[in-house]
């Protein structure tokens, strides 16, 4: 005779929407059993004592997830219309150059986001301002970035969904629609710097024959066109995207060999973790830097592009050796991005920092380069962004110096806008079970960015173009908890990742990293609103910020009780199982 267990807890995040067979909880699924299929007569009885047995014995185990079976849809399907088969390599126990060939490509795609137009603006502002003394602040945001890709990689690989579905099953329905609010602002946001960026590159490729205006509408339409490359096959669109990291890396390096920065004073910047004479606006600097690298949106990327490669979840063993080498693959793709941003952080420490508008005016007057009226006549400290950054370039090494970094910042603005099209594509599907088509995704997102930034380049000039960056960052700043709470979340369940869940080591790291990160980006948002001198915009600044820190803390209870911080789960006192995110199964014997 069956019974049920007298304290069963079903999670206060379990969503009350009627069951879909894409939205029933991992942990009660029989791994034997897909899930877009339905057994058969003969097998009904086999898969309800496998389910029992599954219960009891195997709660949380990861379930196998056939991709293509029965017309079963992926996600990552919009896309990538194929998946990357691994070969097999026994020859080799521990590591394959070939598997690492097989692997590489999502850690690459998602390096892109510490190269766009927002990055590369904050690697010049901190050499024009620190010279070389905040690179040890950047080299820390990287290593921070690549443990947060580690566990964004690793949801995707174990589960076989990304961030964004395991959102859309475990969360009640409005915290779902908030986050996915949230997110979506984040993209937008980089949207707009990524348009801004590619507008001001065509401007100064053409010598300002291209208006900003015309620079915006060019970017709209090259993107619809670069999108459409991956209908020649997965590896053929992430090789694109290698050839524009590749265009990046030559030429800010070509700017970098040109200025020749001083190596001993970048190593010294790099590796000690001190900023002699620095004070606010270092400091600030330092700030923007951490908010500029870590992107919220790129965590929800990572976890969906690694599903393109053929895995066997069902194999423990191949499960180890996935982790393994997108971990590894996301450290060579993060070490060449941190080199290009050394690259830019180095070429304008050496060749801005210290000089005032006057010297530099006079620079530029004597080589002939147009744009003097960027430059006042007075001894204030020459201020630079990637237009201005540009035309000083060109004065003091020359007008390929000019070229050459609108050349990359073009590379830049392009590879990011495709990657965060493809972020939006996988969040709207993840949060909303919304199958959008390519066309209809980027025509909603691309309009939402493009009409400010439009409007700006039509009515006011590029210094007030530049000048959205330093709202674009604070307002990714502000979505960052979106995404790093959710993924220390997720990742910490041993009933949806089982023994790949994160240890203590990592859930302690996780939680410090998390908090530094939150902290530092709540600052760089605060000094942003004070610098308003608005009294309304203060009220407006106070209001937005309860909400905010409310639905934080929200987010922060549930990740707490994930971690297993039991004693603040205050729906279900009495429980075998810390974790809440999942709803626990009734015990059954005979």
């Amino acid at each position: 005779m069956k019974r049920f267990s007298s304290s069963k807890c079903v999670s206060f995040l379990t969503t009350e929407r009627t069951p879909h067979p894409e939205n029933i909880h991992i942990s009660s699924l029989p791994p034997s059993i897909p899930i877009d299929q339905e057994p058969t007569h003969g097998e009904g009885d086999m898969a309800q004592g496998k389910a029992v047995e599954t219960t009891q014995t195997q709660r949380g185990a990861p379930s196998v997830f056939p991709e293509g079976q029965n017309g079963g849809t992926d996600v990552s399907s919009t896309y990538f219309h194929h998946k990357v088969p691994i070969p097999d390599d026994d020859s080799q126990m521990w590591f394959s150059f070939r598997k690492l060939w097989a692997f590489t490509g999502p850690g690459f795609l998602m390096s892109i986001a510490y190269l766009d137009p927002g990055n590369i603006e904050s690697d010049l502002q901190s050499g024009a301002k620190a010279g070389f003394k905040l690179l040890w602040v950047l080299l820390g945001a990287t290593i921070i970035g690549l443990l947060l890709q580690r566990l964004a990689a690793r949801l995707g690989v174990v589960t076989g969904m990304h961030l964004a579905e395991v959102c859309n099953r475990q969360y009640p329905t409005v915290p779902r629609i908030v986050l996915w609010l949230m997110v979506e602002l984040a993209i937008i946001g980089s949207d707009m710097q990524e348009v801004i960026g590619c507008a001001i590159a065509f401007n100064l490729l053409s010598s300002g024959r291209i208006p900003l205006w015309g620079g915006v509408l060019i970017t709209i339409i090259d993107t619809f066109v670069f999108l459409f490359l991956d209908k020649y096959g997965l590896r053929k669109l992430e090789a694109f995207f290698g050839v524009l990291i590749t265009i990046m890396a030559i030429t800010f390096g070509y700017e970098y060999v040109t200025v020749r920065p001083d190596q001993g004073e970048l190593l010294k910047g790099m590796f000690m973790p001190y900023c002699e004479g620095c004070g606010p606006v270092q400091l600030e600097q330092a700030v923007g830097i951490v908010g500029a690298v870590i992107m919220p949106h790129n965590i929800y990327l990572h976890s969906a592009l690694v599903k393109s490669r053929q895995i066997d979840r069902s194999s423990k063993k191949e499960l180890k050796e996935a982790n393994k080498y997108f971990f590894i693959e996301s450290t060579i793709a993060l070490f060449l991005s941190f080199l290009i941003n050394v690259f830019v952080v180095a070429v304008f420490a050496e060749a801005v920092y210290g000089r005032t508008n006057i010297e530099v005016h006079d620079i530029c007057n004597a080589t002939g380069i147009l744009h003097l009226d960027l430059f006042p006549l007075n001894n204030e400290t020459l201020q630079v962004d990637i237009y201005k950054g540009g035309v000083v370039l060109g004065c003091i090494f020359g007008p390929a110096a000019l070229y050459i970094w609108a050349v990359g910042i073009l590379a830049a603005g392009q590879s990011s806008t495709m990657t965060g099209t493809y972020s939006g594509q996988f969040v709207m599907e993840g949060f909303l079970n919304l199958r959008w088509s390519r066309f209809s995704r980027v025509l909603l997102t691309r309009s939402i960015a493009i009409t400010p930034t439009l409007l700006v380049a039509i009515f006011q000039d590029v210094t007030h173009l530049t000048g959205m960056n330093d709202f674009l960052n604070v307002l990714q700043s502000m979505q960052l908890p979106f995404a790093l709470i959710p993924i220390l979340t997720f990742t910490s369940l041993s009933s949806l990742m089982s023994e790949f869940a994160n240890g203590l080591f990592w859930k302690i790291g996780g939680g410090v990293v998390i908090l530094l990160v939150c902290c530092i980006n709540m600052y760089f948002v605060v000094i942003y609103v004070t610098s308003l001198n608005s009294v309304w915009l203060y009220v407006l600044a106070a209001c937005l910020c309860i909400a905010y820190l409310g639905f934080v803390g929200y987010l922060t209870w549930l990740c707490l009780i994930a971690l297993g911080v039991s004693c603040l789960d205050v729906t279900c006192r009495v429980r075998d199982d810390t974790t809440v995110l999942i709803e626990q199964q009734p015990e059954f014997d005979s």
